[in-house]
């Protein structure tokens, strides 16, 4: 069996139904008695909803999580292949998938190298980003204003057992990012600076993407090397004059506990007022992650009224999200021109 399993079959078997972004994965170096876990992201490529009927791995020192229940046509879902890392020296370990789309196995692979004098660099740097431990992977410029050029760093240890040559990819006009060391031998720390060029950025409000830390320019992107990127501009102020006749903005909330439970979903609501002069106007409303819906009963608002806004949370959604969950308010109050709501939702 396990000559079977070591034997895998193209992945271009199962495109018609199941598409896995990356089918083997380097864990590098971990430690002695160290469970580690690789995660594998796969999408049902099928026009009907895809069960898995059978999971075999290679060992009985691996554990796998799967779902359980069947998965929507065009839905992306993980399976996790943990080894428990009981034996020093290289490993590779497998896990064959069988699903009723195909009577092919889908085969997804982990790697790595268990060590006695393993260093365990996961306080410091959290996040594994293939070969690389970072200290972050979400980066966020917040409260930009036109012509900033803010910085921020991420540092990095090698844990890989090869020098490791750290490439940004993917990067859009307004980043650039300079990388020290250019090359990073094995157990060695370096850090990368991303800056951002605010007077590249199309519109104000939050602008998101995401860039990937790789070992060589051209490297296949995966959520594995995946930073996200988050800017807010304000907007420019420079001929609007804080006087008696502006707006003035109350909010009865600027945070939601919205307690999900066993609930799929869970709404709260923020009233939101002008005390000002002037009439108010909510110039950009935006989220920062998925699994929120924002609605607004009007986006102008006359001096002393009032106006609705329903913020809705959603379970499935909210789990597979990095970062808390917030929305974002850019109004004409030169005063309030922006305000961040925090949505608690588990």
């Amino acid at each position: 069996m396990l000559a079977l399993l070591l034997a895998a079959a193209p992945l271009e078997l199962m495109a018609q139904k199941l598409q896995v972004v990356k089918g083997e994965v380097d864990c590098g170096k971990v430690g002695y008695e160290m469970p580690v876990t690789a995660t594998f992201e796969l999408k049902n490529k099928g026009g009907r909803k895809l069960k898995i009927t059978d999971v075999r791995v290679s060992c009985g020192c691996t554990q796998v999580d799967y779902p359980k229940g069947e998965v929507g046509a065009g839905d992306k879902f993980t399976i996790s292949l943990t080894y428990d890392a009981r034996m020093l020296g290289h490993f590779e370990k497998s896990v064959g998938i069988l699903t009723n789309g195909s009577s092919e196995r889908v085969y997804l692979k982990m790697k790595g190298v268990v060590m006695a004098d393993y260093v365990d660099y996961t306080k410091d740097y959290p996040y594994q980003l293939g070969m690389l431990r970072t200290d972050k992977r979400d980066l966020e410029f917040d409260d930009v204003n036109k012509g900033d050029m803010p910085t921020q760093e991420i540092n990095f240890v090698n844990v890989g057992s090869s020098t490791f040559e750290p490439n940004l990819m993917h990067l859009p006009p307004y980043l650039s990012a300079q990388v020290m060391p250019e090359k990073v031998p094995s157990g060695k720390s370096g850090k990368i600076l991303v800056t951002l060029n605010s007077n590249k950025l199309r519109d104000f409000g939050l602008t998101q993407t995401s860039v990937y830390l790789a070992n060589m320019p051209g490297e296949k992107v995966s959520p594995d090397n995946e930073v996200t990127v988050s800017t807010v501009l304000l907007p420019n102020f420079e001929q609007v004059k804080v006087a008696a006749q502006s707006p003035s903005m109350s909010l009865s909330a600027e945070e939601l506990n919205l307690p999900l439970g066993d609930k799929a979903k869970k709404t709260g609501e923020i009233i939101i007022t002008n005390n000002g002069k002037a009439t108010l106007n909510i110039r950009s409303l935006q989220m920062f992650t998925a699994g929120i819906k924002v609605t607004l009963a009007k986006r102008e608002i006359q001096p002393g009224q009032s106006t609705k806004m329903k913020v809705t949370a959603y379970k499935d959604e909210l789990k597979k999200v990095r970062t808390k969950p917030r929305v974002l308010m850019i109004t004409n109050d030169p005063a309030k021109p922006k305000v961040t709501i925090t949505v608690k939702a588990k």
